[in-house]
Order: C-alpha cells, then sequence, then structure tokens
C-alpha cells in the first residue's frame, strides 16, 4: 500500500475538501451515523479550517482518511462545543480559559476500510495532527475521542478532561456509542508523550516532507509525507494580520 499524506487549508481547496466530507459521511453512514456535530459542513467556509489527507498513490481520486484541525473563533465555535453543551453546560465555563485561536480541536478523522489495518486512522493521522498543533501558538488542543483511540491519543500527550462529563465520558454520537473529551495543554513539549511518539512527532516537525516505510499488520505502508509544515505555518501567521 502506498499513500501521500498532505496538509491543506479547507478554503483554498473545494474539490479536496469535498472529497474529505463525502470519505467521512459514507464512513459515519456505515456505522449508522449520520446526525452528528462532525457531519456538520458549515467550516468549509472557516478560514480557520485545515485538514489532513490519505490519498492513494495508486489512484489519484480516491482520499483513503483524513482529518481536521478547526481554531476556535467567536464566528466559529468548536463542534465539541455544541455536542457537549446540552449534556453538560460546564462546557461553557471550560472554554473560558481561551481567547481568540488559542484552542483548536481535531476532529472529523476517518479512514476507509480500504486501509483498515494499516494504523492510518488509529495512529498516524493522531500524530500528524500534533505535529501540526504546534505551529499555531494553540494553548490547548481538544479532541473527542473514541474507546478504540483512546490509548493512543494518550501516547501523543493528550489527557482526559475529568471535570466534564462523567469523569470526561459521554454517550456520543448517540445512545450506545461512548466519546472521551481529552486535550493537550502544551502542545510543543508534549510532556505526556511517551518517548518514542514525542520523537516521532519532533521527527515530522522537522522533516515534514519524506518518505517512509512502516510494517503494519496487513503489511508494509509506504507514507509519501508532504505536510509542508513551514509553508503552513507562514501562511497562518500570514492570515492573521
Amino acid at each position: 500500500m502506498k499513500v501521500k499524506i498532505k496538509v491543506v487549508r479547507a478554503i483554498n481547496s473545494p474539490e479536496e475538501t469535498q472529497k474529505y466530507i463525502d470519505g467521512h459521511f459514507k464512513v459515519l453512514e456505515s456505522y449508522g451515523v449520520t446526525k452528528v456535530t462532525s457531519a456538520d459542513t458549515s467550516w468549509v467556509k472557516n478560514p480557520n479550517v485545515f485538514l489532513l489527507l490519505v490519498e492513494s498513490l495508486e489512484d489519484s481520486n480516491l482520499v483513503l482518511g483524513g482529518g481536521r484541525i478547526q481554531l476556535k473563533s467567536n464566528e466559529y465555535p468548536l463542534p465539541l462545543e455544541g455536542a457537549i453543551y446540552e449534556k453538560d453546560p460546564n462546557i461553557e465555563s471550560f472554554m473560558q480559559q481561551f481567547e481568540g485561536h488559542q484552542v483548536a480541536e481535531y476532529c472529523g478523522l476517518w479512514n476507509s476500510k480500504l486501509v483498515s489495518g494499516y494504523g492510518i486512522g488509529s495512529i498516524y493521522l493522531i500524530r500528524i495532527g500534533v505535529a501540526i498543533a504546534s505551529f499555531l501558538n494553540l494553548k490547548g488542543l481538544l479532541a473527542f475521542c473514541s474507546p478504540y483511540t483512546i490509548k493512543n491519543s494518550e501516547s501523543v500527550g493528550f489527557e482526559v478532561i475529568k471535570e466534564l462529563g462523567n469523569e470526561g465520558t459521554f454517550l456520543y454520537p448517540k445512545e450506545g456509542l461512548i466519546a472521551t473529551i481529552m486535550q493537550i495543554k502544551d502542545v510543543f513539549a508534549l510532556p505526556n508523550a511517551n518517548k518514542d511518539q514525542k520523537e516521532r512527532i519532533f521527527y515530522l516537525r522537522n522533516n515534514p516532507s519524506h518518505l517512509a516505510t512502516e510494517i503494519s499488520e496487513k503489511g508494509p505502508l509506504e507514507i509519501h509525507y508532504d505536510l509542508n509544515l513551514n509553508e503552513f505555518k507562514q501562511e497562518w501567521e500570514t492570515s492573521k494580520k
């Protein structure tokens, strides 16, 4: 399996953004989930949304997975704020610690069943999202995690926000499914990340374009990283002026 993983700004890449949306919705639909804040596409006009895309190098039209980093602003609250509020209004006071673009949510993470077992959605996209977050001068990175991604999320530095919900857990996106709200307080130093993941994240920051071959339970996975983190940072800084 050969894939390319890249980052784009949603408002600058409408065709790629639509492929991401279509792929994500198909995955949600396959689990019987249609009413979820992650399925809301109003963020496509948000200048503060960045997408991670996993593209097949064997079929240029095929997007195999992705994730979304969305920064909080007055015009666009984070998706999890709306998802949590009816279940726990304390989310409102919790978010008051952040101002402007100090916090982002890593959300809308998905991978096609075609690449199930390669670890794309379970660890690679999680790790890359954390690497990119360090360039946004964030005070915090938040995420809603499924039971299957909690362990890997903790390995890259996320910790459970126990003061919200039931010790950090919510019935979401529907009855019978559980999501845990987590955060990274220091996206630069990553004090809670384990040594291996921290080294890999720092390597991604310093080597945004490189080729790596990983071994998975489904066989070798060749990843062409094209993250352009320096350009990403420059574009973001320019947009804030």
